[in-house]
């Protein structure tokens, strides 16, 4: 970086420019450190740039005619595009930068060039140092409604918890047809009775669910 790299804007802008072809030239795009929205310089044409772009395009059309000529020509392009690019970019720089500033406010506290939807004029800061005190009292509004019905929310899941059975057991996959039953009494899907227990029909032992041989006597269990 150049001299130009101690002027101010030097950390929030992105260097569109291009030093060869028929499109060289100048441009920055400068953002705002607060919400990132972005503002682009003008376009300023590098002249030399361009004029090598045309030189080498010419030397491509004409390289079979051309021959060896043809590569001293890109050099000579190469070498006119490189010629005066640093200090011209320096200049285009400054003017960008000048332009810039009728676009952007240096907050007093942080430091950060900031657009003006961003910028607290009364207080002479961004946004993020001095929040627009509207929309931190809406803002705080929201948060207390949201945290009051939580609460309310709460209040109510407790007392409709005090209805539900949470002691008895409840068989959560069907051993019949193997459904989902989400703790029903009987599966949705085959009527299977989820509530009472599968017993043996042989020792009347109590089977686990998805048995298919008692584990008291060993008796097949029916499907």
């Amino acid at each position: 970086m150049s001299e130009a790299s101690d002027l101010h804007f030097s950390n929030n802008y992105h260097d569109l420019c291009q030093q060869h072809g028929t499109g060289a030239g100048f441009q920055f795009e400068f953002y705002c450190q607060c919400c990132s929205d972005t503002w682009r310089s003008p376009f300023e044409p590098y002249r030399s740039g361009q004029a090598s772009g045309w030189m080498q395009q010419a030397s491509g059309l004409l390289s079979g005619l051309l021959g060896s000529m043809g590569s001293q020509i890109d050099n000579a392009a190469e070498g006119l595009a490189r010629a005066g690019w640093g200090t011209a970019r320096d200049d285009a720089f400054r003017h960008a930068i000048a332009a810039a500033q009728a676009h952007f406010h240096r907050c007093a506290h942080c430091h950060s060039y900031v657009c003006e939807r961003c910028w607290n004029i009364d207080s002479g800061l961004c946004q993020r140092c001095a929040p627009d005190l509207a929309a931190e009292i809406q803002t705080a509004k929201h948060a207390g409604t949201i945290e009051v019905a939580t609460q309310q929310a709460r209040l109510a899941g407790n007392s409709a918890a005090a209805n539900l059975d949470t002691v008895t057991s409840r068989q959560l996959v069907c051993p019949s047809c193997n459904a989902e039953t989400r703790g029903a009494k009987f599966c949705p899907q085959c009527g299977h009775n989820l509530a009472a227990p599968a017993n043996c029909r042989a020792c009347n032992h109590t089977l686990p669910a998805g048995s298919r041989f008692c584990p008291e006597c060993g008796q097949g269990v029916a499907a």
